[in-house]
């Protein structure tokens, strides 16, 4: 079993930065694909990107360009950097990890991911 703790959130003005942590713990050999999801008060979880065990990133069209997902094996951390934020970024956002998948692969279904972090709040506002 994994367990993963996010990390970093807080509130931040538009246009601001904030970095995200995930670090996982557990049955670590067992991790392939790791994800960041994010649901806002009212709307269902919804994917933000996502990263291969080789290290190749995946985002949702809403956060290209503004979003960059890393993973340190060596840690058993990823990390969520989050430039240009909206007032719309603003959610709770989740780590998950999945067995699954290839070297190479990336899942933006939730129903992929097996094991989930308790959360973090970020929150976008003047």
């Amino acid at each position: 079993q994994v367990h993963l703790v996010e990390s970093g959130g807080g509130l931040v003005q538009p246009g601001g930065s904030l970095r995200l942590s995930c670090a996982a713990s557990g049955t670590l050999n067992t991790i392939r694909t790791m994800g960041w999801y994010r649901q806002a008060p009212g709307k269902e979880r919804e994917f933000v990107a996502a990263i291969s065990r080789g290290g190749l990133p995946a985002y949702a069209d809403s956060v290209k360009g503004r979003f960059s997902m890393s993973r340190d094996g060596a840690k058993s951390t990823i990390y969520l950097q989050m430039d240009s934020l909206k007032p719309e970024d603003t959610a709770v956002y989740y780590c998950a990890a999945t067995s699954r998948g290839g070297y190479w692969s990336t899942y933006s279904s939730a129903s992929e991911y097996h094991d989930w972090g308790q959360g973090t709040q970020v929150t976008v506002s003047s």
